[in-house]
């Protein structure tokens, strides 16, 4: 298991990095894979508000995450 803090600084060593989100995902596909999405389809926002209601803490993490990195826009 890898620490939050060994995370961090692996995100901190390359601030210039073009793409460090990509990075910073550490199980990219593993919602697409409990939400029972295919490759290619898209994770509906009701399939997201579903997954933040969640038992599972990891799941609810990751919706959130999900949820978070939609706003994001390319410049």
């Amino acid at each position: 298991m890898v620490s939050r803090a060994s995370i961090r600084q692996q995100v901190m060593k390359a601030p210039n990095k073009k793409n460090w989100i990509k990075g910073a995902i550490k199980r990219p596909g593993a919602l697409r894979k409990k939400l029972n999405v295919k490759a290619g389809k898209k994770i509906t926002t009701a399939q997201l508000n579903k997954a933040l209601k969640s038992k599972n803490s990891r799941t609810r993490r990751q919706a959130n995450l999900a949820k978070t990195l939609k706003k994001i826009r390319r410049s």
